[in-house]
């Protein structure tokens, strides 16, 4: 699995911290984990629309298979992304939520909560988070007498998600030219897609966007 981490300015400041925390908690799994920032050198700044964006580049491109995420309260985040192509996010709180996220619903993106809440112990809480997160495999369902059923349903939710949405490429081309100018300067991430997606479509696409 490759992993994405990507947040919001807001929490710019947590950026170490959830880069270190994600590669503990997969760490004997050889999961392989890319830090896209928000850096805190970054002279630029994105709000959680702008970095819900650049992660459903990220998972439609399919150079990443999950992300990790969040913003000040990690709602706003994760609305954002479930209204796009392709994601389905998470809000995810404490291990009890990360464990059945990963186990029942099956999505690829996780928001965090990076600011609200963030106290005492809360370098704690996300390390037990994303441990329960990656313990066990995907979309096994939970618990084992009703996990058939489970699994039914997060393969309908799939179709749902992807039935009602349109294409990354026609989004890109119905956004405002303002938007997408500023999701072409997160050169990280647009060179990173470039140089390992296999959507060639998409790709073509991003090089016509930065040349």
């Amino acid at each position: 699995m490759r992993i994405g981490i990507i947040q919001g300015t807001t929490q710019v400041s947590k950026n170490e911290l959830l880069h270190n925390t994600v590669v503990k908690a997969v760490e004997k799994k050889g999961y392989d984990v890319f830090n896209f920032g928000v850096y805190p050198n970054e002279k630029q700044s994105y709000s959680y629309t702008e970095i819900a964006f650049l992660t459903a580049l990220l998972i439609n491109s399919k150079a990443i298979d999950f992300v990790i995420t969040g913003c000040s309260s990690g709602q706003g985040m994760n609305l954002a992304c479930n209204t796009l192509p392709g994601l389905l996010s998470g809000f995810i709180q404490n291990p009890q939520d990360a464990y059945l996220f990963g186990r029942i619903n099956d999505g690829n993106v996780a928001s965090l909560s990076l600011g609200l809440g963030f106290g005492w112990l809360g370098e704690l809480n996300l390390e037990y988070t994303l441990e329960k997160l990656f313990d066990g495999e995907f979309g096994i369902g939970y618990p084992a007498d009703v996990a058939e059923r489970k699994v039914r349903e997060t393969h309908r939710v799939k179709e749902f998600n992807k039935m009602s949405k349109i294409s990354m490429i026609e989004l890109m081309k119905n956004m405002d030219r303002d938007f997408i100018d500023k999701i072409m300067t997160k050169k990280n991430v647009i060179h990173y897609i470039i140089e390992n997606s296999n959507e060639v479509e998409l790709v073509d696409y991003l090089i016509k966007e930065i040349s």
